[in-house]
């Protein structure tokens, strides 16, 4: 059955690098490539959020090295993360860089990639299921709803200085976007809370904070935008979560399938506003 699940999938060759998402914390979210990559590498480069069940598909031998980077902590500077996987790659190693939720959002995979150019590394990128759609997925909250929105921004609460980044036209944002995905935000919630309420967004749009989303530790915090701040406090969470502002909170009451299997009782419209059945 193995042979025939990974058969025709390429392979990680001797002296290259394959940057990986291994998806927001369920190996059951791994795609097959990001399998057939553990099963091949000979050093796992993996970040904080990887989820050790993760690591654990990794070939016999395979030696697993940490480079997480966690905002208010010590962490290896991102140069010299790069860097390594060129070492690593020129030692002839087959080097699997693994990731949490995509390379791309929000994972400096593509700073890592462009090192790799730089240097004459071959590379593949394989993609993984981000913790801003896989993550809510798992709390119950969709990420588009169409009784709710056509339209979604995901953006990240804070920049290289670990500041709010003061790129982001809030305005914009607060009058166009529905939803509003964030990650990083938790720390500077006060600020992008009030960021949004001031360019428009009301005081009692719902809020949710998915922390340790796709894992066994996962807790959800449901508030508003003008609670979050307090709420967050008295609740003693903390980081990684991810943070979604917009009426897709509200389908939490009757989308949440994990909640269901320990009994919760699920609510069947919960935006009080199915007039018709089965809309085209």
């Amino acid at each position: 059955m193995t042979d025939t699940l990974f058969s025709g999938l390429p392979e990680l060759a001797p002296g290259s690098v394959w940057l990986v998402g291994a998806g927001p914390g369920d190996p059951g979210l791994l795609t097959l490539h990001a399998a057939n990559a553990l099963r091949q590498a000979d050093i796992i480069v993996h970040d904080a959020l990887v989820n050790a069940d993760c690591l654990s598909l990794a070939k016999s031998g395979a030696i697993l090295e940490f480079a997480g980077k966690r905002g208010g902590k010590p962490s290896p500077k991102q140069r010299d993360i790069s860097l390594r996987l060129v070492e690593l790659a020129r030692q002839g190693k087959r080097v699997l860089r693994l990731k949490g939720g995509d390379p791309f959002v929000f994972g400096r995979g593509g700073e890592e990639a462009l090192t790799l150019v730089e240097h004459g590394i071959p590379f593949r990128i394989v993609p993984g299921i981000t913790a801003g759609i896989g993550g809510l997925a798992y709390a119950g909250i969709p990420v588009t709803h169409r009784e709710v929105n056509h339209a979604v921004t995901f953006l990240t609460g804070h920049d290289s200085s670990g500041l709010v980044p003061d790129r982001i036209h809030w305005e914009g944002i607060a009058k166009g976007s529905p939803v509003i995905v964030m990650y990083m935000a938790m720390k500077h919630i006060a600020q992008i809370a009030s960021n949004l309420i001031s360019a428009g967004r009301s005081p009692d749009e719902p809020v949710a904070f998915v922390c340790n989303a796709a894992t066994a530790q996962q807790t959800v915090l449901e508030t508003t935008l003008s609670r979050a701040e307090a709420d967050v406090i008295a609740s003693g969470l903390e980081p990684p979560a991810i943070v979604v502002v917009g009426e897709v909170v509200r389908l939490r009451a009757s989308l949440d399938w994990l909640g269901a299997l320990d009994g919760r009782v699920l609510t069947a419209d919960p935006l009080s506003s199915r007039t018709y059945k089965d809309p085209a």
